[in-house]
């Protein structure tokens, strides 16, 4: 799942993604703090989600030391995650942004499918600036474009440009 704050003008910015066998940092944050959930969570693929009332949660938050540490330890990573986002938007520029997205996708297959609208989401930019940079790395032949595919077939360049 993608967490993501959504903003009065349409914009969205990702803030981090929910993987198997993990838990939500703001689901959790709001249930200590008796708050509402102020992000928005997209299922990419098909899911199965445990939801634990508040009164469990907290419960289970004062007694048991294993549930105790595993938030406090998923609080940690996240937050740290998030303060790498910032640190990004703050002190990096797009295209170094938009290569180390691409480097990171790629992992597995070195194929990337996705809309040039929903890497921008997930940057926090705008379609039309993420499509011009695809489009100069494409040029460079670090990758090659598709319809909702980004084939990485340079990944040291991206790579490079990622570090800076």
């Amino acid at each position: 799942m993608r967490v993501l704050q959504r903003y009065p003008n349409g914009r969205e910015l990702q803030l981090y993604r929910v993987k198997p066998g993990e838990s939500c940092l703001l689901s959790g944050s709001c249930l200590l703090g008796e708050t509402d959930y102020a992000a928005s969570g997209i299922a990419d693929t098909e899911v199965e989600l445990l939801v634990v009332p508040p009164a469990e949660f907290n419960a289970l938050i004062a007694t048991d030391d294993a549930f105790r540490r595993h938030v406090f330890a998923l609080y940690s990573e996240r937050l740290a995650g998030l303060m790498q986002v910032v640190e990004a938007i703050a002190y990096q520029k797009l295209d170094q942004r938009l290569a180390a997205l691409l480097v990171n996708r790629d992992a597995e297959t070195g194929e990337i499918h996705a809309t040039h609208q929903a890497l921008a989401d997930e940057l926090g930019s705008v379609r039309e600036i993420v499509s011009r940079l695809l489009r100069n790395f494409e040029d460079r032949g670090w990758v090659d474009l598709g319809r909702e595919r980004i084939r990485v077939v340079n990944r040291a360049a991206l790579a490079g440009l990622a570090t800076g």
